[in-house]
């Protein structure tokens, strides 16, 4: 089993090194601006009638769609980093699933108007205004409750045994991997349902049931290195914030963001309490 962990664990530092790198960064970052580009381009293509069929059908109308489309893109890449740092820490994943929910939000707000013909017509973007405000809004709170969230953190080791220590991470690194192949599975079945059967997109939704079970499985298995209640209540409510951010987002727009923005504020609740109340580092770990 500990041969099995370590050899997981360089690989996973491997894909790390390449997806998180000023390289791969730089690459990732020229890939979001080729594509929106590329998007926008094969739009304009559309609305002249100069792409054929079946591949017209699969093509929006609107410039608009190309920024929800390059959001969407963008948020693969931030669930990949959030993938990524689930091994370091478990406040610092939390907090990436809240980003993302924001960006999420964000991404809502311009799919609204993707839906509205060109040019804008007020009487058309009227009915759907407050959808539109409570999407903006609620990614706004998140990003102001997410910031005293990342300040309240503080540091608790996870253990004064370094090997304890070592033998965690070396798990969540395990856990990591498998859920960045889920998630690239899920993206090629998205894919393929919408070119195949014009199925909406759902990928992040679906990635966001697989985090449950991942973040109880952590749960679970930090008790074979310690049993402290703090601990154990602290990583149980964070993998309850992640079935609320579930929820948020298959609830309507307004509810939605209602539930994101309670959501963040729960996890700072959290993350106060442990801080007031942890224990001590020979009895705990992050």
């Amino acid at each position: 089993m500990d041969f099995f962990l370590i050899r997981a664990g360089f690989l996973f530092d491997w894909v790390e090194l390449h997806l998180e790198s000023k390289q791969g960064m730089k690459f990732f970052a020229t890939l979001l601006v080729s594509f929106f580009v590329a998007t926008v381009v094969v739009i304009e293509l559309n609305r002249r009638q100069l792409v054929p069929e079946p591949f017209a059908s699969h093509f929006s109308l609107s410039h608009l769609t190309a920024i929800e489309q390059a959001f969407n893109l963008l948020l693969a890449l931030e669930v990949v980093s959030l993938i990524l740092s689930l091994s370091h820490s478990v406040t610092k994943s939390v907090g990436k699933q809240f980003e993302i929910l924001s960006l999420i939000l964000l991404r809502d707000t311009f799919k609204e108007f993707s839906h509205f013909s060109e040019p804008l017509a007020w009487t058309e973007i009227a009915p759907s205004l407050g959808s539109i405000v409570a999407s903006a809004m609620g990614a706004l709170f998140i990003f102001v409750v997410l910031g005293f969230f990342y300040k309240a953190q503080r540091s608790h080791p996870i253990s004064g045994d370094e090997k304890i220590r070592s033998h965690f991470i070396l798990a969540k690194k395990v856990i990591a991997l498998l859920l960045l192949v889920s998630f690239g599975g899920i993206c090629l079945v998205d894919l393929w349902g919408y070119f195949a059967f014009g199925l909406p997109e759902n990928a992040f939704a679906s990635f966001y049931t697989l985090l449950v079970f991942s973040d109880v499985l952590v749960v679970l298995i930090s008790l074979r290195y310690s049993a402290q209640y703090q601990v154990s209540f602290r990583n149980s409510g964070y993998a309850v914030a992640t079935v609320l951010i579930r929820l948020a987002l298959i609830a309507p727009t307004v509810l939605g963001a209602v539930i994101g923005v309670g959501t963040t504020l729960f996890a700072l609740g959290i993350s106060l309490a442990y801080n007031a109340f942890a224990p001590k580092p020979e009895e705990a770990w992050r």
